[in-house]
């Protein structure tokens, strides 16, 4: 039996990473099946729930003393693919080079699935007291909507989150060095998904006579403006409280630069001023817009009559698609057709009485480092949870040195993560399982 494995959790994760979990298509069964096999060796029974054959879910439970809601630990073990990178090593082998942890998933988020787990089967292990049952919840298909996950079970199972207030899951925690402060931002909101199909339509021909004004034409047009002209600015409460937590654990003049963020007339010029930070924040004060896909004719001496251009759009929170398509039609033209694709509501205004325990966890795991909240630019398996009424944390704690730039390898080539960060976020995440019922 290897029931030590919770000590080990950059081990731990060194096997799930050697799961091909690649989304499309998934393949999620053999890696969530050694997850099962695990908690059994520990004494926890799971159940594997599934929408599409082959693509389970799992779910398990520890039970606490019921003086506190359950609290829920959720990731996902399906990861982006690899196809057209190189990587330095093999981004399914799990190899430890120099300290890091190298593969698909490291950070984005095996990483993090091992990173609860461990806690998880510490608890188990220790008999840990537990102020609510505590309830792991391990999903696939997250990298491609999560219909078969976390949206399948929240919509056709949420008895099996009956009671929950509070889930801890991605993306946030990981440290941050600004301005020669570390912080550790705690994701509390995220925007929403709001893709779009935008169709425009103009004179056809032959391509030997060229004709002013067409489909292609105006597409590009559109692409030119989105290109060179931004959504407008809308200064949100959750970036307000993002913003306002910077400001107040930095120096100046940066503390003076997040500051300005909040007023709606001086934020493109603070976004000046926060290089290399510009392209993570930049899109928590706008509705985003970025063209994806494009396609039109179908012979190259025929001019088409009708170009359709794929379009991911991001909403702000509180936001709707009544908004999007406002703002996206008064760049596109009047010819554009623009129909949502897609639109998956966001998270309400976060409930952050969880927050200070997390935080003071973050603090007095690095003494002198600062906690902050989260806007999150991208979005999670936390916008299905919200949606029967559950808070999720982003809160998979690592501590990065000053000079690692995990941002730059999330969705990229050499995603790795160093050793002692998955045993810091372990550590972190299993006070958390002892500590949650202070939010009751």
């Amino acid at each position: 039996m290897n029931t030590t494995i919770h000590q080990r959790p950059a081990e731990l994760l060194q096997q799930l990473l050697r799961f091909n979990t690649t989304n499309p298509p998934g393949n999620e069964a053999a890696c969530i099946g050694f997850i099962r096999d695990l908690l059994a060796e520990y004494g926890v029974p799971s159940q594997l729930i599934e929408k599409a054959d082959g693509r389970p879910n799992l779910i398990a439970r520890l039970t606490g003393s019921g003086s506190a809601p359950p609290l829920l630990l959720q990731g996902h073990v399906d990861v982006v693919p690899t196809a057209g990178q190189s990587w330095t090593h093999p981004p399914f082998a799990g190899e430890l080079h120099d300290g890091m942890i190298w593969g698909r998933g490291a950070v984005d988020m095996k990483g993090g699935v091992a990173i609860m787990l461990a806690a998880f089967l510490r608890a188990k292990a220790e008999n840990a007291s537990l102020p609510g049952d505590v309830i792991l919840c391990i999903l696939c298909d997250e990298e491609a909507g999560g219909d078969n996950g976390a949206r399948f079970l929240c919509e056709e199972r949420r008895d099996l989150f009956a009671g929950v207030r509070f889930a801890i899951g991605e993306f946030g925690g990981f440290s941050l060095q600004v301005a020669g402060r570390t912080l550790y931002p705690i994701m509390v909101s995220e925007k929403q998904i709001c893709w779009m199909r935008v169709r425009f339509r103009g004179p056809g021909g032959h391509a030997s006579s060229p004709i002013h004004d067409t489909a292609m034409i105006r597409a590009a047009r559109a692409i030119q403006a989105l290109d060179e002209h931004p959504l407008p600015v809308h200064i949100t409460p959750a970036a307000c409280a993002m913003f306002s937590g910077f400001a107040e654990a930095l120096p100046e003049p940066a503390a003076g630069h997040f500051r300005d963020l909040m007023v709606a007339e001086k934020a493109d010029a603070a976004l000046e001023h926060l290089e290399p930070f510009r392209k993570i924040i930049a899109p928590l004060i706008r509705n985003t817009a970025c063209p994806t896909i494009i396609a039109g004719g179908s012979k190259v001496n025929v001019i088409p009559s009708e170009v359709v251009m794929e379009v991911d759009g991001r909403l702000l929170p509180g936001m709707t698609p009544v908004d999007m398509t406002r703002e996206l039609g008064s760049l596109v033209g009047e010819h554009a057709e623009i129909e949502i694709v897609r639109h998956d509501r966001g998270t309400p205004a976060p409930d952050m009485a969880l927050y200070p325990t997390l935080a003071d966890i973050l603090c007095r795991e690095d003494p002198g480092a600062a906690a902050t909240p989260l806007l999150l630019g991208g979005v999670t398996d936390a916008r299905f949870f919200a949606q029967i009424g559950i808070q999720t944390y982003g809160f998979l704690p690592m501590k990065f040195p000053p000079d690692f730039d995990f941002w730059s390898t999330v969705h990229a080539a050499d995603e790795r993560v160093p050793a002692g960060a998955i045993l810091f976020g372990a550590n972190a995440v299993f006070q958390a399982l002892q500590r949650f019922g202070a939010a009751s």
